[in-house]
């Protein structure tokens, strides 16, 4: 037995593999947290021990392929076990269940080469000593970095969303920005690591990296015990509405709309604004509708604003342009605004080279017309609203996921996200999708509305609170009235403290190293 866990398939295929999983488990709706203080140091000590061994035992084997297989072993339990939900949403149509066992298999497989790479790449330089640990956060945060800005992005589970359970430890997220906060975060998981480390100065290191964990976690917590609503803050009066609906039962607009409007419960006297989820009208014709205007005029008021999901179509001479929108629209269904969402999920609203894929017979999973076109123009939603002016930032499902989308230099004072996460069925998708808007409330210092059909509704407060909620499977409404922050100071982007505080650790390391500490 003993001799089985020294075998090379154990050690870089097997072993990392189940780590890899292990780790999904830090996440929404675990939040076993501590699990990343055990895995990450693991995975470092194997790296160390496959260098080891490719000089001896592995020595017929190419070192970098040895590293390679470990860092894709890791990387693919990471992302088959974290992102299994996804094949969930090809099960509604025949057309994709083909897809299945391939977007089980190629997805992680793809993913997994975030990892990979940045192990192949640094294993060589990896011992016992601290400067390995500043090399391999520092490789690590970068590589969580590049996943959230190529081919799209797709920042999804980054290490710092384990800490979604504790706001106290993301009070700094405001100040130092996501991506340098995900560099400590890496760091702190790999403390573990230097317990075996033959240094003196191990001690310093961990003593210090502890002092500053609960210094920030008090920080946080006096940032929020501190916040005072201002006795003269003006609030507006919300409703977060959930249907509970199929996406089949989205094929019929007049009833989708009547459901809706049941579950909303409106007051005629009272001044409201109502957020449906995405997606609520897939036809783009629904404006014309007369049943549906009846239906808004009959139950709705001057006092009201609703804001829904729906695909829109702006017509030109050569062709027609759908976007998934976010519409705001009056008791008489006449549009006051609309925001067309410009970060699209590939494959689920648009096809890469679309017209080749469509002559083979694939299509955009998501329902409706061809893929979707990016939105252009300001980000942002101006509207008034009881002699108020608020200044909206529109999120749509997938944009949530993004911190340089709240890290910009427009001036908003409240985020509205909506989203459709009935793709994902009774799944840890839900979780995981809405665990992300926290994050960007803190980040932005503004309350965020989050209406999501089969997914987790909810008011966030500035500080990251869950003030009212509504779970995958509750259907009707909550409501609140939602403080509009008038004070939104954005200074530069955050990123650049993320990178400077990277070439920081990068120097850290050649001079450590230097010193063999």
């Amino acid at each position: 037995m003993l001799d089985f866990f020294n075998k090379r398939f154990f050690i870089i295929f097997l072993f990392p593999l189940l780590l890899g999983g292990l780790t999904v488990l830090s996440f929404e709706p675990f939040n076993f947290f501590f699990i990343n203080f055990i895995s990450l140091p693991l995975l470092f000590y194997s790296i160390i021990y496959v260098k080891k061994k490719s000089k001896s035992i592995y020595r017929k084997k190419p070192f970098f392929k040895n590293l390679f297989i470990l860092g894709t072993s890791y990387g693919f339990g990471f992302f088959f076990f974290g992102l299994y939900w996804i094949a969930y949403s090809l099960t509604f149509d025949e057309t994709f269940k083909f897809l299945i066992p391939l977007s089980l298999l190629l997805i992680p497989l793809f993913l997994s080469l975030f990892f990979s790479l940045p192990i192949t790449l640094i294993g060589n330089y990896c011992d016992k000593n601290i400067s390995s640990i500043f090399l391999i956060s520092s490789i690590f945060a970068f590589s969580d970095f590049l996943r959230s800005k190529i081919l799209t992005g797709f920042p999804w589970n980054l290490w710092s969303y384990s800490f979604s359970w504790s706001i106290e430890s993301l009070q700094i997220l405001s100040t130092i920005g996501f991506f340098t906060f995900n560099l400590l975060i890496i760091t702190f998981f790999f403390i573990p690591s230097v317990i075996f480390f033959q240094n003196k100065i191990k001690y310093f290191f961990v003593a210090g990296s502890i002092i500053l964990i609960f210094s920030n976690y008090f920080y946080g917590s006096y940032l929020i015990n501190s916040t005072k609503l201002n006795i003269e803050q003006k609030k507006i009066n919300f409703k977060i509405i959930s249907a509970g609906m199929n996406l089949s039962d989205f094929q019929d607009e007049l009833e989708t709309a009547s459901k809706l409007i049941k579950y909303s419960e409106p007051d005629k006297k009272k001044k409201t604004i109502f957020v449906w989820p995405e997606g609520v009208f897939l036809s783009p014709n629904y404006e014309q509708r007369d049943d549906i205007k009846k239906l808004f005029k009959k139950n709705f008021s001057k006092n009201h604003i609703i804001i829904f999901g729906a695909n829109s179509i702006k017509k030109t001479d050569k062709d027609n342009k759908y976007f998934n929108s976010m519409i705001f629209a009056d008791s008489n269904l006449n549009f006051i605004s609309q925001y067309n969402k410009k970060k699209l999920v590939p494959f689920g609203e648009f096809l890469p080279f679309e017209k080749f894929l469509n002559s083979i017979g694939l299509k955009k999973i998501t329902l409706g017309h061809s893929s979707f076109s990016e939105g252009t123009g300001k980000s942002s939603i101006d509207l008034k609203f009881d002699s108020l002016d608020i200044n909206i930032l529109p999120l749509i499902c997938y944009e949530i996921i993004f911190p340089n989308l709240v890290d910009t230099n427009n001036k908003f004072n409240l985020i509205i996200n909506i989203s459709e996460d009935a793709w994902f069925g009774k799944s840890i998708g839900p979780y995981q999708h809405s665990a992300k808007a926290v994050f960007r409330a803190i980040e932005s210092r503004v309350y965020i509305i989050r209406a999501a059909n089969m997914g987790v509704s909810a008011f966030i407060s500035s500080e990251g609170k869950i003030l009212k909620n509504l779970q995958p499977n509750e259907i009707g409404n909550i409501e609140l009235e939602v403080p509009i922050i008038e004070e939104n100071k954005k200074v530069f982007k955050k990123d650049l403290i993320f990178l400077s505080l990277l070439i920081t650790y990068i120097f850290t390391f050649f001079i450590l190293r230097k010193l063999k500490i």
